[in-house]
């Protein structure tokens, strides 16, 4: 769908995709300018939108193009042999924020995502994000190790509730960082924080008996 993009050297791609993401992460969809873009960029707005037909289809490209990205760096770094549930979603909270550390600008355009209001947009937003969701829980989830589980204990019950305190937890981040830029946070309060709460749940469903 996007060859034409594709075929041209690789600085200009670069060129653009930075350009449009810097106008995308501080403008939002609605106010963004595709003027600004092509001026950062320095190409023609006629070829801009020779790659993409209009602010929308850029501005979902560009969305799906570097959630790929992170993901696929994200996964490949991920400890696969660790089969305990809360060490690998430690792990992966860590991961994430080496990767804020790593893409500040691709995780500030995915926070001003995150607040799209736009109607042209959002939609599409809420069933990507929703998706990304599913699959990121299949593949991180469905081999962990719950011999360490409780005798009796109801697992795929304790897990969701594991699985729903952990997101709480994470969109109370995710406000927060809708009005503040990611140099603000403290990223060791945070994992301290959410240590507190693996450490009350893995007392409440783990066999104490157990390591």
């Amino acid at each position: 769908m996007f060859s034409n993009f594709f075929q041209i050297n690789p600085e200009k791609q670069e060129r653009i995709l930075n350009a449009a993401l810097k106008e995308f992460a501080k403008h939002g969809y609605e106010k963004a300018s595709t003027n600004e873009i092509v001026k950062e960029a320095n190409i023609s707005k006629g070829l801009l939108f020779h790659y993409f037909k209009n602010k929308k289809e850029l501005f979902l490209f560009l969305y799906d193009y570097f959630v790929e990205m992170i993901m696929d760096e994200f996964y490949a770094k991920i400890d696969w042999n660790e089969k305990d549930l809360f060490m690998r979603w430690r792990e992966c909270t860590v991961l994430e924020f080496e990767l804020m550390k790593k893409y500040p600008n691709i995780f500030n355009f995915f926070i001003a995502a995150s607040q799209e209001e736009s109607d042209e947009v959002k939609k599409e937003l809420e069933q990507r994000n929703n998706e990304i969701l599913v699959s990121s829980y299949q593949k991180l989830f469905t081999d962990i190790d719950t011999s360490k589980f409780k005798q009796g204990l109801d697992i795929n019950r304790a897990i969701k509730i594991i699985m729903w305190t952990m997101e709480g937890l994470s969109n109370e981040q995710q406000k927060k960082m809708k009005q503040f830029s990611l140099k603000h946070f403290d990223m060791d309060e945070i994992l301290s924080e959410m240590d507190h709460y693996l450490n009350l749940l893995k007392e409440s469903f783990y066999d104490e008996t157990e390591d």
